[in-house]
């Protein structure tokens, strides 16, 4: 119930944000246009490192999220790296729009929402491994990964069949990222009006 409130709201949020893309233009393109041309590169990094890493969670959680506590891979050096490249791929996109505000809100967003959601988390995994929980919570960092943890398996099985389902929920960064020069170029045609600038 939760993953599924979680999702609604982050899509709600990704349509109202849409919204807001499609009717504003960066003030930065007109103004400085090399600053404009390193915050969209910049973006670009971001999302492909969140993809990346999104990809690598994805591996080794798919199938096995609830029911068997994950500690490795990235897993071994975060409780939640899901999360920290989600922020990645969603600051990435911010900064992608070629403004400060985007990505500013979309932190902003992050930082008030995901900590309610890893705690809520946190509960139902204490609650279904209770002393291996324990264990892994003081051992690894919650948020911010500790590289020298970083332990891998030689082998691990992986479930083809949801791990091509959460491909998609991983690639939508890289949707978001091919849908600003479209409505930038809609914009450019006056299919699609622009009411204000943001910097």
């Amino acid at each position: 119930m939760i993953q599924t409130l979680r999702i609604q709201v982050s899509r709600l949020f990704g349509i109202l944000m849409a919204v807001m893309l499609c009717i504003s233009t960066s003030g930065w393109e007109e103004q400085a246009p090399l600053m404009a041309a390193g915050l969209f590169f910049l973006g670009t990094i971001l999302v492909g490192l969140a993809t990346v890493g999104r990809l690598w969670c994805s591996l080794y959680i798919a199938g096995y999220k609830t029911k068997h506590l994950v500690t490795v891979g990235p897993y071994s050096m975060s409780r939640n790296p899901l999360y920290l490249f989600s922020l990645l791929g969603a600051v990435g996109v911010g900064l992608a729009t070629r403004t400060f505000l985007f990505p500013l809100v979309l932190l902003t967003a992050f930082i008030l929402y995901y900590p309610f959601v890893i705690k809520i988390e946190e509960a139902e995994l204490t609650r279904l491994h209770e002393s291996e929980f324990s264990a892994y919570r003081k051992a690894v960092p919650r948020f911010f990964p500790k590289i020298s943890l970083l332990e891998e398996p030689k082998e691990y099985v992986v479930k083809p069949l949801v791990f091509r389902k959460n491909i998609l929920d991983v690639i939508w960064f890289v949707w978001a990222l091919g849908f600003l020069p479209v409505i930038n170029g809609l914009q450019k045609v006056e299919v699609l009006p622009v009411i204000f600038k943001i910097y």
